[in-house]
């Protein structure tokens, strides 16, 4: 685990958690029927695995996020609140099973993820190849994000993706390149930008996102952002990094929403065509948004385009 800085031989004190940060507890009756569908069949979410801030909010308005191949990753990320171990083998009727789910949700939008699966020769690529072709198959008025992992930057693997076309095809940097070895252990910061890069190639719509509050600098920030935009990544996410347990990285800073409007207007101006900044905001929020094209840059410069009070 990194410690925060020491001073006088002490270590500082964790930043006290800010009023910004305050969630609703997840209630009604569209987050209880998410709840018993996500129960009955047997699925994996990042929303309870991933300790998702926003989960109350999505799933109160039917929406959840999928996580397939199980929910043991063998990876160890510094960050993740999913659990590290050898995965149980792969389910072969795991793809049917969450197109049913979101057939019975009636969602209009649905994100899949999964866990990384590096023991697995395909990295466990067909199975996302039969998942998407399966909900596209009972859902087919129903958009898909897809939240990969990086396959390594396996071409063949990642041809898997782009052949199911998914609408929108998500990889997350998470952090800086100073930052990676610490943060995505197992993971590399250029594997992860020619992943995208091999997306975008091949005619997706994608995206990537970052977390702050790990150490890094509003410089290194902004350079992961160029970086993206050289992969030609359309759309980005930032959000504030939240330490999942005791045994996870700890936060070093809680940035101010006013960082995350900030950033917010450099990834417009550096060619972004949607940028979800704030607090809040993990990958999946307000998802159904970022399959439109044009719209979070539109609605930016309509924005911009009102007189100031």
């Amino acid at each position: 685990m990194i410690e925060l800085p020491v001073m006088d031989g002490m270590v500082a004190p964790k930043p006290k958690k800010p009023d910004w940060l305050r969630v609703k507890l997840p209630i009604g009756e569209s987050y209880k029927h998410v709840r018993n569908l996500v129960d009955t069949h047997q699925l994996h979410t990042i929303c309870e695995s991933g300790n998702c801030p926003n989960m109350g909010e999505c799933w109160g308005e039917g929406t959840a996020t999928f996580m397939i191949l199980g929910n043991i990753c063998t990876r160890s990320c510094g960050f993740c609140a999913v659990a590290t171990g050898r995965p149980e083998p792969v389910d072969w009727d795991e793809p049917q099973r969450v197109a049913e789910a979101i057939h019975l949700m009636k969602v209009k939008h649905a994100v899949v993820t999964s866990v990384d699966r590096d023991e697995i020769t395909d990295g466990g690529s067909i199975i996302w190849y039969n998942t998407i072709k399966a909900i596209k198959a009972l859902n087919p008025a129903t958009t898909l994000e897809t939240l990969i992992p990086d396959f390594k930057a396996e071409a063949e693997n990642i041809q898997r993706i782009i052949d199911a076309a998914p609408e929108v095809v998500s990889h997350n940097i998470e952090t800086v390149e100073r930052l990676t070895r610490q943060v995505r252990v197992q993971a590399r910061y250029w594997r992860s930008m020619e992943t995208l890069r091999i997306l975008k190639q091949g005619g997706m719509r994608t995206k990537s996102g970052i977390m702050l509050g790990l150490g890094e600098t509003k410089e290194e920030v902004i350079q992961t952002m160029q970086d993206l935009r050289k992969s030609n990544v359309d759309v980005i996410t930032i959000g504030q990094y939240l330490q999942p347990s005791k045994s996870h990285l700890q936060v070093q800073r809680f940035a101010h929403p006013d960082e995350f409007k900030a950033l917010r207007e450099i990834g417009y101006n550096l060619g972004f065509d949607y940028v979800e900044s704030g607090p809040l905001v993990r990958s999946s929020y307000h998802s159904e948004k970022h399959v439109i094209q044009g719209w979070g840059r539109n609605q930016w410069e309509k924005e911009k385009a009102l007189p100031v009070s």
